[in-house]
């Protein structure tokens, strides 16, 4: 891969811990996955959302600088580039939906202290996945927390990603339209996903739909 550190993000659903699962053991790249399952606000969120939300945003925001700050400067002998499954600023991305206004001014100041403290990827690539196809994978993967999701939130984490997107001046993004694509099932697939990937982009948006 020509690039150091690659994040894979996108909405629930969107297939983003199996992507960056298949690239670092194809390319022998050092993994990062996101530590969520055993959350103990997760559950509870998705029952009551208002009273959770805070709790659940501030404790994500913490393991995810804890685990990046261990992780990233840390580069394995045999690794020759880092692939994680999340960006920390998703942590803004979730809480700009889900935080009131004076909750998220707290939370926002709190994540400004932390973020100016970790690396920032080389290319941060945003799994594009319509709701349907995202509920879909919901289904199938089976995580009964997760099972009442309703389309509403994930089109406002959806808005919420493209809004944060479109203000990155200083960030190689790649939004890749996966729609028509099963990288799991189809190898063809997965290698135009990839090939897309490994590609020098500009600084920016840069949308892609590989294969088209």
């Amino acid at each position: 891969m020509i690039y150091n550190y690659i994040a894979i993000e996108g909405n629930i659903g969107a297939g983003k811990t199996t992507l960056a699962r298949m690239i670092a053991q194809q390319y022998g790249g050092k993994l990062i996955l996101e530590q969520f399952e055993d959350n103990p606000f997760l559950a509870k969120f998705y029952k009551n959302q208002e009273r959770y939300a805070f709790p659940l945003e501030l404790s994500f925001l913490a393991e995810r600088y804890q685990q990046l700050k261990t992780e990233l400067p840390s580069q394995e002998l045999f690794s020759k580039f880092t692939i994680s499954d999340y960006f920390l600023n998703k942590s803004v991305i979730f809480a700009r939906k889900t935080l009131n206004e004076d909750e998220y001014q707290l939370f926002f100041r709190l994540f400004n202290i932390m973020n100016t403290n970790l690396p920032k990827p080389d290319l941060l690539v945003h799994l594009y996945v319509k709701t349907d196809r995202l509920q879909n994978n919901i289904r199938k993967r089976g995580r009964d927390y997760e099972q009442q999701i309703p389309d509403e939130y994930l089109d406002n984490i959806q808005e919420s990603y493209f809004e944060y997107l479109r203000q990155q001046k200083n960030l190689k993004v790649l939004l890749l339209d996966i729609n028509h694509l099963d990288f799991v099932e189809n190898p063809s697939d997965y290698d135009l996903v990839v090939n897309a990937i490994n590609q020098d982009y500009p600084t920016g948006i840069s949308r892609v739909v590989p294969g088209s």
